[in-house]
């Protein structure tokens, strides 16, 4: 069987109700990972999203590089993060049961990685259930130790709003090739993945419905999707 994880980066936008709505019409969860300041712009769009069942996380406030960045400026990231998503849920009256947290462009601080998860393990952030996925780089990166969550195939589709060279084709090659330089392939016997996609409203713009491509695509693959579960370490 193979099976996924879905997940989202850059919350809110725009598209989050519809994209919201795909998800739900499809019967999946996925755990969106939300930019505080994006959150705030689209604050009706991030209610819905958490109103519908959505569990959104932690993707920082500004969306920086963190390792451009001294620790305690990582922390006030993702602190200004944490205080808006506590308000969000509160005004979507909905319980946070969960706290998972995304370094954004998986950045996890360079030499302030050791420090950053020990201040989310300690602050009690949930680690997604990463104990099923099977690739042996995922092991040999102490990945599966980390407390954020990274992911294991990323569709890169948001490239098509500025690449010229980058288009649905590559989109599609890339979810279709067997033998990938990096990771490991989406399709395949007993592959267990922690998809990535994104919420960006210029990538619409280009490719409409996208993320209704992209759900289609796995389902009619015979892809299952799994329910979001955490470990807190």
């Amino acid at each position: 069987m193979n099976t996924v994880l879905f997940t989202i980066d850059d919350v809110s936008s725009q598209n989050t109700p519809a994209i919201v709505d795909a998800l739900c019409a499809r019967g999946i969860t996925a755990v969106m990972f939300a930019v505080g300041m994006n959150v705030e712009r689209f604050w009706n769009e991030a209610i819905y999203a958490v109103q519908k069942g959505m569990i959104v996380g932690n993707h920082s406030y500004s969306h920086p590089a963190f390792s451009s960045l001294k620790e305690e400026e990582c922390i006030t990231e993702i602190e200004r993060c944490e205080e808006v998503l506590e308000q969000l849920y509160q005004a979507a009256g909905v319980e946070r049961r969960y706290r998972p947290f995304r370094f954004p462009y998986g950045d996890k601080g360079g030499e302030n990685k050791d420090a950053l998860q020990k201040y989310l393990a300690e602050h009690h952030f949930d680690k997604v259930d990463d104990r099923h996925i099977p690739y042996a780089w995922w092991r040999e990166h102490e990945l599966d130790k980390d407390i954020d969550t990274l992911w294991t195939f990323d569709f890169e589709e948001y490239r098509i709003q500025y690449d010229p060279a980058f288009t649905q084709e590559s989109i599609w090659a890339k979810v279709n090739d067997s033998n990938p330089q990096r990771g490991a392939a989406l399709f395949g016997e007993n592959q267990r993945h922690i998809l990535l996609m994104h919420a960006f409203d210029e990538t619409d713009a280009v490719w409409p419905g996208y993320y209704r491509h992209l759900l289609d695509y796995l389902q009619e693959n015979g892809v299952k999707f799994d329910e979001p579960a955490f470990i807190r370490l």
